[in-house]
């Protein structure tokens, strides 16, 4: 289900995308509404699901997980128990940051964080080697990170 979205109400989600420590007030006087009409808004808003939560962005550098790498896997059996699986143990790994289902020559792409090749190469034992549903999975290191960001262009 699709939240209807004002003027006001993409305003603020593109105010809280480029800093979500912002007060309703300030809030408020950039979306041209009272701080009251912000607060409630915003509530409204998460409550919708629009507005999935809230996080702080993390240096992976500064807390010792510099290297970041690209990682598809395809499957051996493309069960859908087997597939949900796969999910679950991706979603439970702290060092996976991302993974997505996705069409196309490999089943699932996963952003990975490291302290480096060494702990990748455990990783890649751990949890794709000795996993018999993995027919094969193939590593881009990320030599420098363009653009990141999870931010949704508000229409």
């Amino acid at each position: 289900m699709t939240h209807s979205l004002d003027e006001i109400d993409r305003k603020l989600l593109t105010l809280l995308q480029q800093d979500a420590r912002l007060s309703a007030e300030e809030l408020g006087a950039r979306a041209g509404v009272s701080r009251s009409a912000a607060q409630r808004r915003v509530q409204k808003l998460r409550e919708a699901k629009v507005i999935e939560r809230d996080i702080a962005v993390v240096s992976p550098k500064a807390v010792g997980q510099p290297m970041m790498v690209i990682v598809e896997v395809e499957l051996e059996h493309k069960r859908i128990d087997l597939q949900d699986e796969f999910r679950r143990s991706m979603a439970a790994l702290e060092e996976v940051q991302q993974c997505y289902y996705v069409t196309g020559h490999t089943d699932f792409v996963a952003i990975v964080l490291v302290e480096d090749m060494e702990r990748y190469q455990e990783f890649t034992r751990q949890v794709f080697a000795q996993n018999p549903n993995i027919r094969r999975f193939h590593t881009n290191v990320v030599v420098d990170r363009v653009k990141v960001g999870l931010h949704t262009p508000i229409l």
